[in-house]
């Protein structure tokens, strides 16, 4: 294969891996929402749609892997498909969660309300944010992108804490509760793991571009980055 051709076949996996993006995080968006607006319909939808997006995944890493047999890569060739097989995989597993997230709605949609939901969908919001531009950030090799993507996940990680203090008095108060707490909690740690898994593909960003591996380096970078950007993109 050569030099060209390989770098069209990177290009064409790439725009794949972009579709798959958009794909987990319309899925993201359509689970929490089909909890907010106690939409069973919509969360069935996402749970069929979770089939396509796992065969998504599945094309994208044998397409990466015949690369690897075809030109057998070296340097930064080879960490760009190493890091494509790897982001695929972080996509599939976000995808997993916006799966489990429907689930769970549709337990909680049979039962009565609990609270409005506020932080729930703010956090939706703050990981679709992340997918989103975890996958541009690869796509353009943006690591200025990628390092603001990773700040963003300890906003995720605060909002998941105050949803499982705020859930876990409700339990203290009244043990009738527990169910839909509970239920609301592990969507909030759904979520929580979504941001993880952004996190991951701005990681291997930072590794294409600059070949450093910056790995639980996440205290480092809020020190020198300042406070996280705002929400507002």
């Amino acid at each position: 294969m050569n030099e060209r051709h390989f770098d069209q076949k990177l290009g064409d996996l790439k725009q794949r891996m972009l579709k798959m993006a958009g794909a987990v995080e319309r899925s993201i968006q359509e689970a929490v929402r089909s909890l907010v607006t106690r939409d069973n319909t919509l969360a069935e939808k996402v749970i069929a749609d979770g089939k396509q997006i796992d065969g998504m995944e599945v094309e994208i890493e044998e397409e990466a892997l015949a690369l690897f047999a075809l030109r057998q890569p070296v340097a930064s060739d080879l960490r760009l498909v190493a890091a494509v097989i790897k982001a695929n995989t972080d996509l599939e597993r976000i995808n997993d969660h916006a799966v489990n997230i429907a689930e769970r709605a549709l337990e909680v949609n049979v039962l009565p309300t609990l609270k409005p939901l506020i932080d729930i969908p703010r956090m939706a919001t703050t990981a679709q944010w992340m997918v989103k531009n975890a996958l541009d950030a690869f796509v353009n090799q943006d690591v200025a992108l990628a390092d603001a993507i990773r700040l963003r996940d300890d906003e995720l990680d605060s909002l998941c804490d105050q949803i499982f203090r705020e859930l876990l008095t409700y339990m203290m108060v009244d043990p009738a509760t527990i169910d839909r707490a509970t239920h609301l909690i592990l969507i909030s740690r759904d979520l929580e793991r979504v941001g993880d898994h952004a996190s991951n593909i701005a990681e291997d960003v930072v590794y294409v571009v600059q070949g450093r591996i910056v790995r639980h380096h996440q205290a480092q970078l809020r020190n020198a980055a300042g406070p996280p950007p705002s929400t507002d993109r």
